[in-house]
């Protein structure tokens, strides 16, 4: 153990990081792990971390937590953007980025075994090899990892089409709270013997147990792909012609829209100029042996709202493209801190969705920039602020309470994929219902009931 700082720990606490070779009081260790990408961090530090690099790691640290009454935190990439992987005084963070190997590929039963820490992007290079993918695809591809992608039923930019996390999932290997290890799923692309325990875990935070192996369905990678980029004067024309793609009855692959304020941020960043082409970006895809075919239907759609549109030329146009859109986050980020918020509405209330968002910002002075997963209603309103400033009170604590009200008026959720960790506790109860709390906090209590595992989070 690494006792840079030994002296914070409890008795307890020390007996669980001295259950495995590889772990940290380190000041630096323990600040990295009460914090994420969110822009929340922990006002205390977490007692130490364990960096786990194998099942029997897992195994040896729950056990001696679930003896000692420790609470442990899991953290993988550090990506979370709900403050869901983050660590406080009295808890010791167990960290599975080193379990990141992929276990198997299987191109005939298109699936793949992988660890937890394996990233999004790598498993998609390392498939791609076969003629296959891995369907979910958070923006943050190239960060994230499967295991914390797992932990918040993670969507992202294809899921409208292909599904989220859960519906990749066909199989998980989980340490329980006592130590025990959990076998869900198949291999199989069907099955129904027993209660669905993959979904259980998928989504579940960390709160349920520790995931420590991932089998998940692979796809033929698509053999077209077609690209649309459309500029609009504002963000409610361009949610307009979303609404005109959904009504022609097409399902793009992707269908992601930017206000002009992140256009702007992309600009700086990149060198590009987007911004000028309009206030409101819409990039659209469509893949497979009709994509062309679909993307004719999807420019006459939109094409009523737009100012301009454009389709890409070869591959390395389209890459340009899709890259405005993954670089959202990182532009942002070069401008202060990020809080990004993560409703979802009816498809068909995006327009609605954007203009309240513009009477909240006003309302709160909160500085919010916006862009969606259009083809599926899930908003990302990001509010960006000075690094002295807080996500948990003032104008962003009141700015992502309005977001959830403004949500709910519309028939929406208060997450849509990032999770609801620390953050977003406040606003469990009027979108679940007191009954469905009750039924959560027993599931709970019987697979975790000395409540170690992930306290104070999701639920």
């Amino acid at each position: 153990m690494n006792n840079d700082n030994a002296s914070v720990l409890s008795n307890p606490a020390a007996i669980v990081l001295d259950a495995v070779q590889t772990s940290s009081t380190s000041y630096e260790d323990r600040l990295n792990a009460s914090r994420d990408r969110s822009g929340y961090a922990s006002a205390t530090l977490p007692d130490g971390v364990v960096f786990a690099h194998s099942v029997e790691d897992v195994v040896r640290t729950l056990q001696a937590a679930s003896a000692n009454g420790v609470s442990v935190v899991t953290r993988g990439a550090g990506t979370g953007l709900a403050a869901g992987g983050v660590g406080q005084a009295g808890e010791v963070v167990i960290d599975v980025s080193s379990m990141n190997r992929i276990l198997r590929i299987d191109p005939v039963e298109q699936l793949a075994v992988v660890e937890p820490g394996v990233l999004n992007g790598e498993l998609n290079a390392a498939v791609a090899e076969y003629g296959l993918f891995y369907a979910p695809d958070p923006a943050s591809t190239a960060i994230c990892s499967i295991g914390g992608n797992v932990g918040t039923n993670a969507g992202g930019m294809r899921c409208a089409k292909y599904g989220v996390t859960r519906e990749a999932v066909l199989a998980l290997h989980v340490v329980l709270a006592d130590g025990r290890e959990l076998r869900t799923g198949r291999e199989t692309l069907k099955g129904v013997t027993g209660y669905d325990l993959n979904a259980l875990f998928t989504g579940s935070e960390g709160t349920l147990g520790i995931v420590v192996e991932a089998t998940v369905r692979l796809r033929p990678l698509p053999p077209t792909t077609a690209t649309v980029a459309a500029f609009f004067p504002d963000f409610t024309a361009a949610a307009q012609a979303v609404s005109a793609v959904i009504a022609a009855r097409v399902q793009p692959s992707l269908l992601e829209l930017m206000d002009g304020q992140t256009l702007e941020a992309v600009d700086s960043a990149l060198g590009t100029d987007y911004r000028s082409r309009g206030g409101a970006f819409l990039l659209a895809q469509t893949d497979g042996y009709g994509a062309f075919l679909e993307q004719d239907v999807v420019l006459e759609a939109i094409e009523p709202f737009a100012s301009s549109c454009e389709k890409a030329v070869d591959l390395e146009h389209a890459e340009q493209l899709v890259r405005a859109r993954r670089e959202a986050i990182p532009s942002l980020e070069k401008l202060g801190r990020v809080s990004i918020g993560d409703i979802a509405v009816p498809r068909g209330r995006l327009a609605d969705a954007a203009l309240g968002l513009e009477e909240i910002s006003r309302k709160t002075g909160a500085r919010i920039f916006t862009v969606a997963h259009a083809s599926d209603g899930n908003l990302h309103p990001m509010i960006v602020m000075a690094e002295k400033d807080s996500v948990t009170e003032g104008p962003a604590k009141d700015a992502l309470g309005e977001m959830f009200y403004l949500a709910k008026r519309l028939g929406g959720t208060l997450t849509g994929e990032h999770g609801v960790g620390l953050l977003k506790r406040d606003w469990l109860l009027p979108e679940l219902g007191e009954v469905s709390l009750e039924v959560q906090h027993a599931i709970k209590d019987a697979l975790d009931p000395k409540g170690i595992l992930n306290p104070g989070k999701a639920i």
